[in-house]
């Protein structure tokens, strides 16, 4: 059997709604009033910013973390941002960080021929190691922060062979990171529901624990080979325990379509809606048009949220169709330097170059959609705010040396400065 690649195995842009920048030209003098309260009050004014690429800098004024179109407190701290554009940070919707060999020695690859070979690695690379599942994951996911990511939905093995040392492992990080990233935990059962016995228990034991976010499923078919015992098992566990859902769906034929009708059905028996993810997808576009409509409709209706890594121009997800029929759909980026694939780097900005480059986009406006992908459609995908730059969203921006917009999703520029609820956390590529 020809081994497979990743590529092999998980192998236009995105139309996402414009997003507008408003900002505050006031300098940091006192306000008539409201002296008192303000000074109360963490205020931060970036000076001299050109938000999405805008010719004219203007003052960007944070107070608590937000953006504000108010006038700046007395008192206000000042960072001179020498006319660098300002951009919203990026949202990575999937990213398995308790596999990574990040920061740590070279990993040589054996060839596989299917899930079942690179979960078998997987426990050999986590048997090799020699830093804990948290120091690994700490490495890549403040990697990720310094790159220009706010927040991430990580998902962490749980099988016999691990435990829930993922579970752990990743909850260390995601607490040594908290002033500086958002992140939501999925506990995911890479080795299969069914066919592994003892995931299912500590599936239980995770989402009983109050350590997770959601609990996840793979290929209930083609992989695990019982779609309604673990799909029943999954979404019991979401209905019991009050977290969501992400199953990983790699199909691309009729078992995909059959496993998304199933979910579609679950979700709207259980009335979890908004609460179920389905990442990867690789059913839909293959699609007709009429039948992508059809499911399309029904996932916005339950609103079920997608997510896609853009592996290639095949198996990318039609966010635009999607779109049309109010599905969020998420950016994310998968694998990092694992037992699956050399590749990988959790850099949401080179993730939506590739989603630029794989849809073969050239115009100003689609380029700019590649980067709002990654900006709001995880952010849209986890539930939380978009930090578009208006007044009252969330100040979690990045700083860059660019011209515009486009530029920089092309040349993929050093992120100067990131900032996250208004702070300062990372520069030049370093957390600080």
């Amino acid at each position: 059997m020809t081994p497979l690649s990743r590529r092999g195995m998980l192998a236009g842009a995105a139309a996402l709604a414009g997003t507008g920048a408003a900002v505050s030209s006031a300098s940091p003098a006192s306000a008539a009033s409201g002296a008192r309260d303000d000074r109360r009050r963490k205020a931060v004014v970036f000076r001299d910013v050109r938000p999405l690429g805008a010719r004219t800098p203007v003052d960007l004024t944070v107070v608590d973390g937000r953006i504000t179109g108010g006038r700046a407190p007395h008192g206000a701290e000042v960072v001179d941002c020498d006319g660098r554009v300002a951009l919203p940070s990026l949202v990575d919707a999937h990213i398995h960080p308790d596999k990574t060999s990040w920061g740590g020695s070279w990993v040589t690859r054996k060839p596989a021929s299917g899930i079942a070979d690179y979960c078998a690695q997987d426990v050999e690379l986590f048997k090799s190691q020699s830093r804990p599942v948290g120091e690994r994951a700490y490495g890549l996911m403040a990697h990720a922060v310094t790159r220009g990511t706010r927040a991430m939905r990580a998902h962490v093995d749980v099988a016999p062979a691990y435990d829930l040392a993922g579970v752990e492992g990743v909850n260390t990080a995601r607490e040594r990171l908290r002033h500086a990233l958002d992140v939501q935990i999925v506990a995911f059962p890479q080795h299969g529901v069914v066919r592994t016995p003892g995931t299912a228990e500590l599936l239980e034991e995770a989402a009983r624990s109050g350590r997770i976010d959601l609990v996840g499923g793979i290929d209930p078919i083609s992989f695990d080979h019982a779609m309604d015992e673990q799909l029943d098992l999954v979404f019991g566990l979401a209905d019991r325990h009050g977290v969501g859902v992400d199953i990983h769906l790699h199909d691309r034929d009729e078992k995909g379509t059959k496993v998304l009708r199933a979910i579609i059905d679950r979700t709207r028996a259980l009335s979890l809606r908004g609460k179920v993810t389905v990442s990867h997808v690789f059913c839909l576009p293959n699609l007709a048009d009429r039948e992508l409509d059809a499911m399309a409709a029904d996932l916005g209706d339950l609103d079920i949220s997608l997510t896609t890594v853009a592996p290639n121009e095949s198996l990318v997800l039609p966010i635009a169709k999607l779109r049309e029929h109010g599905v969020r759909v998420g950016l994310g980026s998968d694998g990092v330097r694992d037992s699956w694939s050399p590749f990988g780097n959790a850099d949401m900005l080179h993730r939506t170059h590739i989603l630029g480059w794989v849809t073969d986009v050239r115009l100003d406006e689609e380029l700019a959609d590649c980067y709002r992908v990654g900006a709001h459609g995880g952010s849209d995908v986890m539930g939380l705010d978009r930090a578009d730059l208006a007044p009252g969203a969330p100040a979690d921006f990045v700083l860059v040396r660019a011209e515009c917009l486009p530029q920089v999703v092309v040349d993929m520029p050093q992120r100067d400065v990131v900032v996250h609820g208004g702070r300062v956390v990372a520069r030049n590529g370093k957390l600080v």
